[in-house]
């Protein structure tokens, strides 16, 4: 087999243990109702269930992509896999609510070890002609697994027990695992240093609190006192982790890759491509399911156009990068979610399932050209010796972007939401718009669930039309700042101390 043969044969087996952590986002929500019952597990408990993840996830991402350039990325990649492996075996098998919060922060760690590795290592194995289709291919496969966990979780709860929607991911990991193992050659930086405890340990925790706050405020408020001093303490210890990389010799955050306009505007626009998904994919599941009276695997199936859209923009961005550069394509996936998104902000309970089916594919469209080839600019600007630490950076910007836009969006629903439907409601209905579907069908109150569709409507909309607004001024930022001659990389000349092993 050749050289090309192996590295594409292994891309696509990790592609499908990256499927894995993609769809295991979404396909927690399905199982919540049920979990609640046979875990015994009271609200505060499913929080932390779902959460417990996010944390650690974004707390192991900059320590991972060093320790990858240092001892090797394909090394601590099997290592992230099997722990996400063994975790989600773990999790299927427990019998109460805590153990399985536990596992989830296991599955996190390896989550959050995989996602920077797994991306760090194209740039080391694909040469530049073939690593624009190797992005798309990373970036949809993460992406497929998000309408793919509804549509799957509702199969496997309907016919087998609750713990079937963990133990799925382990076959799905040893297979990309073993793969990875024969046919991914390994890759690492002998001079990288060691690992800094001191930027480890100020970005995990910083980090960590900061997700936990934005995480909580939807539920206690942006005024909260846990809320607050969560949220003063990471952004402190952020501020102090910026302060000591930029004077140590060695960091963990090599800020002066920012430096580079490729790399700075990569990892930016990619950021603003995670939250304008983040925020599709927030409001969408309750609109498709309270709204429009989908059920879980409807709701998955209704979502395909999104992804369909974002795949075809991937596979397209591989031929059309040579020929526009990356600035371009950019700047067109940018302007594209304009008019998808504010198509979207113009849903209503009553709308076709043509329409929603368009908007969709368009916003996946213009997602598409926007992420994939802002990925690979992002890469592209990186020295090979700091693929690792970069790669983890671009991701701790990218998740911790789509977290804060999860929670601020999430805030913003809620608020037009509630504006909407009065106060002269029962106080469940004015929770979520699923509960007041409740709430209305057991009353009999025909006037409660057509009011309160509407204003979940309203707030989709809010929603929507300010990630459309932010997609315009990344567009116009990207226009005016990011240089011209921004094309598929020749980029960044190949460091002597990059090690390449068969």
């Amino acid at each position: 087999m050749s050289a090309k043969t192996r590295r594409w044969w292994g891309l696509g087996a990790l592609a499908l243990a990256l499927l894995a952590l993609g769809f295991d986002l979404t396909i927690l929500n399905v199982a919540l109702p049920t979990l609640s019952v046979r875990l015994h597990a009271g609200t505060s408990r499913l929080q932390w269930i779902v959460d417990a993840y996010v944390l650690v996830f974004a707390a192991t991402l900059l320590p991972a992509g060093l320790l990858g350039d240092r001892f090797g990325r394909r090394r601590l990649l099997l290592l992230g896999l099997a722990l996400f492996g063994a975790a989600s075996l773990a999790g299927s098998l427990v019998t109460g609510a805590d153990g399985l919060i536990a596992a989830r922060m296991v599955m996190g760690v390896g989550a959050g070890m995989v996602t920077p590795l797994s991306m760090s290592m194209l740039p080391a194995i694909f040469p530049p002609e073939e690593r624009t289709r190797a992005i798309a291919v990373w970036s949809g496969a993460m992406a497929l697994g998000l309408p793919l966990g509804p549509l799957l979780g509702g199969v496997l709860l309907q016919h087998f027990w609750w713990g079937s929607i963990f133990l799925i991911n382990v076959p799905m990991v040893v297979v990309g695992a073993v793969a990875v193992a024969l046919l991914l050659p390994e890759s690492r930086d002998p001079s990288a240093p060691r690992l800094d405890l001191v930027g480890a340990a100020l970005s995990a925790s910083g980090l960590a609190l900061l997700v936990f706050g934005v995480i909580q405020a939807p539920e206690n408020g942006w005024t909260d006192p846990v809320v607050l001093s969560s949220l003063g303490a990471g952004l402190a210890l952020l501020g102090a982790l910026v302060a000591y990389e930029s004077r140590v010799p060695l960091p963990l955050m090599d800020l002066r890759l920012f430096r580079s306009p490729n790399f700075l505007w990569g990892t930016v626009a990619g950021a603003v491509g995670t939250v304008v998904m983040s925020g599709a994919l927030f409001v969408l599941p309750q609109y498709l399911q309270a709204v429009r009276g989908a059920d879980a695997f409807g709701t998955g199936l209704r979502m395909i156009p999104l992804m369909a859209g974002l795949l075809a923009a991937g596979l397209a961005v591989d031929r059309l990068a040579p020929r526009f550069g990356h600035k371009a394509l950019i700047l067109t996936g940018l302007l594209v979610l304009v008019p998808g998104l504010g198509l979207g902000a113009l849903s209503g309970a009553g709308s076709s399932s043509a329409f929603i089916a368009t908007w969709l594919a368009i916003t996946g469209l213009g997602t598409g050209f926007a992420l994939v080839p802002a990925m690979d600019l992002a890469l592209a600007g990186l020295p090979d010796d700091q693929a690792g630490r970069g790669s983890g950076l671009v991701q701790t910007v990218r998740q911790t972007s789509g977290a804060l836009a999860v929670a601020a969006l999430g805030s913003l629903s809620s608020a037009v939401y509630r504006d909407r439907l009065g106060p002269d409601v029962p106080h469940a209905a004015r929770e979520s718009v699923g509960q007041a579907v409740a709430v209305a069908r057991t009353s009999g109150d025909p006037a409660l669930l057509h009011g309160a569709r509407d204003a979940y409507t309203s707030g989709m909309s809010a929603v929507l039309v300010a990630c459309a607004a932010g997609s315009l001024l990344m567009a116009l930022l990207v226009w005016r700042l990011l240089p011209r001659p921004a094309r598929r990389a020749v980029d960044a000349p190949e460091s002597e101390h990059e090690h390449v092993q068969s």
